[in-house]
């Protein structure tokens, strides 16, 4: 793939043509000068093998942003359609299923969650939305619903008997969701929005079909989340492509409240039908800091940057604080229900997040803040101190 800026229909700035690419020292500069990026800065930071600098720069834009804030929160996964339980005929009735949901999501309590993320992979929309209202009517107000994917919705849209491509089919959708309880869609089927890498991966909707979901969403009120799949045949080129798109979405829309590169798993990944794709490669340390340092750069008008814990370990995570994330993301023992039998728990967090050098601060869903806790101590930050990972 090419790398002019260039635009198309969707007003995102895409990649053509063989400009000269700017070295290290002339990005730097225009970043310094104030300048926005464009796509040839972009490929000239994944360009240069001077990690320092470019944490440098990642880290002062983040610093801009966050301060020496490190989140973290207390959120429960639940997938809907695992939740069914066998009915007496074998398939369980629209009420068991919505009460086992309200159980799973009410197990080992609700004190200090703020989000359950739903996955609704498998779940038919005339289920989805009961299960929605009665998740809604059992949990308390401070804990957020949020969920479904871009091309959930458009199954949903589907299934309603509406045209899935339709602008009047999403919304209603939207609609819908929004009044049964849901706050913010799931992005985990951005994968990478470059035509032919997206092609290794059927059932992802288009870049085009995906804006437009989330364009309505964010119209209705409806935050989401955005994402970047990295571990498979994706190049810097398609990374710049794919964040450069983003940002002009954002700019149109400001609806983005979070941004996490997530890690391509065999067979499966962070894709929307959870089968197919290319076999996964093994993304390295300095491959990982690299690209968390340049989304940080070229993404600038989504203020939050997460890092997955559990996918890229514990040391990898607390290093990429210093590269322009300002999240550990991943389960937490006090939210995680029946999943991740050895997630840290809350002090481990709070922690790791101080002996990466930052302030930990859980948050509210919407990032407000529940508790801002001390920093690392300055006395012990002088002299050198390992990692626990």
């Amino acid at each position: 793939m090419d790398a002019e800026v260039r635009r198309d229909g969707s007003g995102a700035e895409r990649g053509s043509g063989s400009p000269d690419v700017p070295g290290i020292e002339a990005v730097e500069q225009r970043i310094r000068a104030g300048e926005r990026l464009g796509a040839a800065d972009g490929l000239a930071l994944f360009a240069s093998d001077d990690l320092a600098r470019l944490g440098g720069l990642a880290h002062a834009a983040r610093t801009r942003v966050n301060g020496d804030a490190g989140h973290f929160a207390l959120v429960r996964p639940l997938s809907v359609a695992a939740a069914a339980p066998a009915g007496a005929d074998g398939e369980a009735t629209e009420e068991e299923h919505a009460a086992a949901v309200v159980r799973l999501a009410q197990e080992g309590g609700t004190d200090g969650l703020v989000e359950l993320r739903l996955d609704a992979a498998g779940c038919p929309a005339g289920r989805f939305l009961p299960l929605l209202r009665a998740l809604r009517a059992a949990l308390p107000d401070g804990v957020a619903l949020t969920g479904c994917t871009a091309a959930d919705v458009r199954r949903f849209a589907a299934e309603s008997g509406t045209n899935a491509d339709a602008a009047d089919g999403i919304e209603g959708v939207l609609a819908r969701l929004a009044d049964a309880g849901l706050e913010s869609l799931a992005g985990d089927d951005a994968g990478v929005f470059d035509p032919g890498v997206r092609a290794h991966f059927p059932g992802l909707p288009t870049w085009e079909e995906w804006a437009q979901v989330h364009r309505a969403a964010h119209a209705r009120g409806l935050s989401s989340v955005c994402t970047l799949l990295l571990g498979h045949t994706e190049e810097p080129a398609h990374v710049v492509d794919h964040l450069l798109r983003l940002r002009a979405l954002q700019d149109e829309t400001g609806g983005f409240r979070e941004f996490a590169p997530l890690l391509h798993e065999d067979g499966a990944g962070h894709t929307a039908g959870r089968s197919g794709g290319p076999a996964s490669r093994t993304v390295t340390g300095a491959e990982t800091f690299k690209t968390f340092a340049v989304c940080r750069l070229l993404l600038d008008n989504v203020a939050h940057i997460a890092v997955d814990r559990a996918a890229f370990g514990d040391q990898t995570a607390q290093l990429t604080l210093q590269f322009g994330a300002d999240e550990l993301a991943g389960p937490v023992a006090e939210a995680r229900g029946a999943a991740a039998p050895d997630a840290p728990g809350r002090d481990e967090l709070v922690e790791l997040i101080r002996d990466a050098g930052f302030r930990p601060v859980e948050r509210t869903a919407g990032y407000g803040t529940v508790h801002a806790y001390d920093g690392p101590d300055p006395d012990r930050r002088e002299a050198p101190q390992p990692m626990r990972v």
